[in-house]
């Protein structure tokens, strides 16, 4: 059976761009992205409750092999069918070796060294915008989502979007420039009991600021928002994702 008819089976679309949920324009970094995020709802190890997760992940290396490559990806645009003789989609290749090329692991260090650089950059300015355009200005699904954030940043996260609506580069939201004050100080509550939570826990396990098993705390800490927390660790593995990784992986 083919890729196609594989995408078919498990993902209910043989269209290569609606299982990564992203549209026939999108980037490579959009698609590396968003393959991160499907794969590692199907992972073999995260899923274990579905039967399917190892043929889902590896179907999808093969999806994300194809899209990757400008000309197999340029064939599928043109006849909307895939080359399954060609190298990127060679039966012996280890999908979970080449996944972990692409997405190697990354570390609290890690993290706090991209903070470093992230907070105050252009892309984070981009990435501020974009959220606000995609939740229409709630703020709380915007500070939910935001990459390096927390309650102290929301200043900061404000002046982007403000100066983005006086310059007519996005619509203003009522939801964002009429927000009431009692909104916002619930959201401040809740991050200061957060904060407390996660201080208190973080007391409990002996744990350092700079302790690998951070990310266990953080991971605990969040289980009634895992959603969000995952998608924050997606988002910035995505960013440290090695943008030669497909190359490497041809042969």
């Amino acid at each position: 059976m083919g890729l196609l008819e594989r995408c078919r089976e498990l993902f209910k679309t043989s269209n290569l761009y609606e299982v990564l949920a992203v549209h026939k324009e999108a980037t490579e970094t959009e698609i590396r992205r968003s393959y991160y995020k499907v794969s590692l709802k199907v992972h073999p190890d995260r899923a274990p409750g579905d039967p399917q997760a190892t043929d889902k992940f590896q179907v999808l290396g093969k999806l994300y092999a194809v899209l990757s490559d400008k000309e197999q990806r340029a064939v599928y645009d043109e006849q909307g069918a895939v080359d399954e003789e060609s190298d990127v989609l060679r039966q012996d290749r280890s999908w979970e070796d080449h996944w972990r090329l692409l997405f190697p692991k990354i570390t609290v260090q890690d993290i706090l060294e991209f903070e470093n650089k992230y907070k105050g950059s252009e892309e984070e300015r981009k990435d501020v915008i974009q959220l606000y355009v995609q939740h229409e200005g709630n703020m709380d699904a915007i500070a939910d989502s935001a990459m390096c954030c927390s309650q102290d940043d929301e200043p900061r996260l404000r002046a982007i979007l403000h100066a983005a609506i006086q310059s007519g580069e996005v619509t203003e939201f009522p939801a964002f420039t009429q927000e009431p004050d009692k909104k916002k100080r619930a959201r401040r509550k809740r991050a200061d009991r957060e904060r407390q939570e996660a201080e208190e826990m973080q007391k409990e396990m002996g744990l350092g600021d700079e302790d690998e098993s951070l990310v266990v705390m953080l991971q605990q800490k969040q289980k009634s928002r895992e959603q969000n927390f995952n998608s924050f660790l997606s988002d910035l593995e995505a960013k440290y994702s090695r943008k030669s990784g497909s190359k490497r992986g041809k042969k």
